[in-house]
């Protein structure tokens, strides 16, 4: 898939609409509990300082494609839930280990920025002269000093969720485990596995993808049928209010993905896209119409037999055909 289609995927997860769509799926079947308002953009970029004893640190530096952190309200104490979104427009082979580093890099992170905080506040009470005792506070033991990361101290759940935008299965391994050989019960009990968290199209049944409430929807449907043409007509039909009002961004994704030809102005925010698809079908059997009106005139065949044949004016075959008006 070219760089275009990558690109344009995640600018259209980005949208929290569309990104609180994503897991209000997958983690609670469809019911709208994450709102886009409850999210706030992070920076997707993650530095992660990899832990040693001689002190010759080496940033490692990974990219996700999207990560937001979504807050909520429980029991009148707030909570926070990261979560990432990685969308592919190709099968990644080795997702298991790219998305494990991705949720280890935002661990190792969190414990840096409470290391951070701590040493901020020592600080800070050092060169006002306060102590522990007296504002209440706590002298780290030694453990929690080296570490920087203090027994009461929690770090924030990160959940990845990838998604695939092709109209293929995925084949790629979904965990650790099938990426490796070994099959010794007593070594696979001393390991910890990762489970990849997939939403690919052709692997999700119609009613799954009805749980979607954003375009999403669409443009998951739209994927799936977009080589079987019998069912893509019906699902247009079934769904023709949402897709004859649908958002542009999704529209580019759908046409970045499936090259179906689909036409439009991109100064619109709204694209009928059963209209797109009736205009590609006519112009594809008028291409066919033309090539075999063009075959049988070479064969001898008479204008207006061709004509009746393959259900076009005399007028349109004699001009695709380049002929005059008055020829037979």
């Amino acid at each position: 898939m070219p760089l275009k289609a990558d690109t344009i995927t995640k600018d259209y997860v980005k949208d929290a609409c569309v990104f609180a769509d994503i897991f209000n799926y997958y983690i609670y079947g469809g019911r709208q509990v994450i709102q886009p308002e409850q999210l706030t953009e992070r920076d997707s970029t993650k530095i992660a300082l990899p832990y040693g004893s001689d002190g010759a640190v080496v940033p490692v530096q990974k990219f996700r494609d999207v990560q937001k952190l979504y807050a909520v309200m429980t029991d009148g104490k707030m909570e926070y839930v990261l979560y990432g979104a990685e969308s592919q427009a190709e099968i990644h082979y080795a997702m298991p280990v790219k998305n494990n580093l991705y949720d280890a890099l935002e661990y190792a992170g969190q414990v840096e920025e409470a290391a951070k905080s701590h040493r901020k506040e020592m600080k800070r009470k050092r060169e006002q002269g306060e102590t522990s005792a007296e504002e209440g506070g706590k002298t780290p033991s030694a453990g929690e000093f080296l570490s920087g990361f203090w027994v009461e101290d929690r770090l924030i759940p990160s959940i990845t969720v990838t998604i695939f935008f092709g109209s293929e299965e995925w084949d790629g391994p979904l965990s650790l485990f099938e990426m490796m050989n070994v099959s010794d019960p007593d070594v696979l009990a001393c390991m910890d596995n990762y489970h990849v968290r997939l939403i690919a199209p052709a692997q999700m049944t119609d009613e799954e993808i009805m749980k979607f409430q954003s375009s999403l929807r669409e443009v998951m449907l739209f994927i799936k049928y977009s080589k079987d043409r019998e069912n893509l007509s019906r699902v247009l039909m079934t769904n023709e209010k949402r897709f004859r009002e649908l958002e542009r961004r999704a529209a580019d994704v759908i046409e970045a993905i499936t090259n179906s030809g689909i036409k439009y102005d991109k100064s619109e925010e709204v694209v009928d896209v059963c209209q797109a698809i009736q205009e590609i079908r006519k112009e594809s059997e008028q291409k066919k119409a033309m090539e075999i009106a063009r075959n049988f005139y070479n064969l001898g065949v008479d204008v207006e037999k061709i004509s009746q044949g393959v259900g076009y004016a005399v007028e349109t075959v004699k001009e695709w055909l380049g002929l005059s008006s008055d020829a037979k």
